[in-house]
């Protein structure tokens, strides 16, 4: 599936998992030099698999965004400030009610430079001791990201009043604004 969008060669991609990936896409879609978020699967041992299967969490998948990025305007660092902000990296595979290993928090990383650049930021956000436990997320080398079905595409866009976008996503959101406003595109 590659790593850079052919249509736009400049971009680069990160592909995160934070629990549901509606969460992830809504999250990263109003942060500025963000130009495309595709939800999807990856990390586990079914070819193609379906929302249906990656939800048994037999499949080893996890839910993913790839977040496809103008390096000019917003650093793969700065993207993983947006990621280990916008959930919580010590809460080993589950997101507050979602529960499962396709909940687990990881970074998929694409080459060298990204993974020393999530292992460091690990390091560090670590040794300042933001959270009371550990942080749990994998930093693990992407092999294959399989789109998600179309109508997970935009979900918190196309539902925003969905008692999960509310109670869920929209908190994340608040929390965004309220620690990056100069990365938000349009405030809230």
């Amino acid at each position: 599936m590659g790593t850079k969008p052919k249509e736009n060669l400049h971009l680069e991609v990160a592909t995160l998992a934070a629990g549901c990936f509606w969460c992830t896409e809504a999250a990263f879609s109003i942060i500025k030099g963000v130009e495309r978020i595709e939800p999807g699967y990856t990390g586990g041992v079914v070819l193609n698999p379906t929302y249906e299967q990656v939800s048994t969490g037999q499949t080893g998948h996890a839910e993913a965004a790839q977040v496809f990025f103008n390096p000019e305007v917003i650093s793969f660092r700065e993207i993983l400030e947006v990621f280990f902000t916008m959930h919580d990296p010590t809460s080993l595979n589950r997101q507050g009610a979602d529960v499962g290993t396709q909940y687990r928090s990881a970074i998929f990383y694409s080459n060298q430079e990204q993974k020393e650049t999530a292992e460091k930021m690990i390091a560090e956000l670590s040794k300042e001791g933001i959270w009371d436990k550990p942080i749990v997320t994998q930093v693990v080398p992407l092999k294959e990201f399989y789109p998600a079905e179309t109508y997970h595409k935009d979900y918190y866009k196309k539902h925003p009043k969905d008692p999960y976008c509310q109670t869920v996503i929209a908190p994340k959101l608040a929390k965004l604004q309220e620690h990056f406003l100069d990365k938000i595109k349009v405030p809230l």
